[in-house]
């Protein structure tokens, strides 16, 4: 199944307005503001790895169960095009 990073981006704007918001009223320190935007853009980063890595696997397989559709339209392809450039 495909990691949702647009929920995944969403809840890390969220939770970047929240830090924000609770250093304006002095809740938290500057320090642990930086503590927590380097974690969040860890988590951030990791769940992106993981979408590019899932969508790449995606790819893989299909071009793998398509493998005789893709070169034949890739042959196909390549036939139109040497014939147009040669008229």
């Amino acid at each position: 199944m495909l990691p949702n990073l647009f929920e995944a981006t969403q809840t890390y704007w969220r939770q970047l307005d929240e830090l924000e918001m609770a250093y304006e009223q002095g809740e938290i320190s500057i320090e642990e503001v930086d503590t927590q935007v380097a974690f969040l853009m860890k988590k951030l980063g990791q769940q992106r790895r993981e979408t590019i890595s899932c969508f790449r696997q995606s790819v893989q397989i299909w071009l793998t169960q398509q493998r005789e559709t893709v070169i034949g339209v890739t042959v196909l392809g390549l036939i139109s095009c040497l014939w147009l450039s040669t008229n």
